[in-house]
């Protein structure tokens, strides 16, 4: 009995490292985001630049969580409601590592403009996005922290609002384009950030399963509810 209490105490150590670094790596993808997206609205390319070298830490904090969790499977061979502990974590971490790619990839649109910037109001509909995001990711982020299967499910909800307002910013931004050639460039660039963080959307709403998973034992099967318009959806000519 002392060994397996032993056994038992030195697992939940192991979980407990795990939930620790899945937070501080999403800290850190929080701040990557915040980061490239107030680097493009202040046009600060060198705030972008090292937005893009901070991606490595959160490259590494995956590979560590990889590597615990791996190896705590294979010394602890968990069950039930502790393996799905363990595949939580490298799923939201593996969500989180592609989150950060997202906002390394804005980062580098904003070094690529090379202080050749668009009017300020172009920018604003990305901005907006990015704030609904960063809400839903940090909601979610405390959904996985406190096993809150309600808050969870909130976020997972919350999808549509993200893809509406995706939505809205795409057009916003082809009008620019058709109004005036010159916003061509700076709008396209534009589309392929607001996409980006489209898409960071749904890794938040991937984290939101994950936690349903982790909580009830089984896969959330109900559809997404989602909000984007932008392959279906005419945007008018104006004349």
């Amino acid at each position: 009995m002392v060994v397996s209490d032993h056994t038992a105490k030195a697992f939940d150590v192991d979980l407990q490292e795990l939930t620790r670094l899945v937070a501080e790596m999403g800290g850190l993808a929080e701040k990557q985001v915040a980061d490239a997206v107030d680097a493009l609205a202040q046009r600060d390319a060198d705030r972008a630049q090292r937005t893009v070298e901070a991606d490595s830490a959160i490259d590494a904090l995956q590979a560590e969580i990889e590597e615990k969790s791996v190896l705590t499977i294979a010394r602890r061979q968990p069950m039930a409601v502790d393996l799905r502990e363990i595949v939580g974590a490298l799923r939201v971490s593996n969500d989180l590592e592609r989150i950060g790619d997202l906002a390394k990839n804005i980062a580098k649109r904003v070094v690529a403009l090379n202080g050749d910037f668009p009017p300020q109001k172009l920018i604003r509909g990305v901005e907006h996005l990015a704030e609904l995001v960063l809400e839903q990711l940090k909601d979610v982020l405390d959904a996985y922290a406190q096993r809150d299967l309600d808050k969870a499910i909130v976020v997972w909800r919350g999808d549509d609002k993200i893809d509406a307002m995706y939505t809205s910013v795409f057009r916003e931004l082809l009008t620019y384009m058709m109004e005036d050639p010159r916003n061509i460039t700076f709008c396209t660039h534009l589309l392929f950030c607001a996409k980006n963080i489209e898409r960071m959307g749904d890794h938040a709403t991937n984290i939101a399963e994950t936690v349903y998973y982790m909580v009830e034992g089984r896969a959330l099967t109900d559809e997404r509810p989602k909000g984007d318009t932008t392959n279906i959806a005419p945007v008018p000519m104006r004349m």
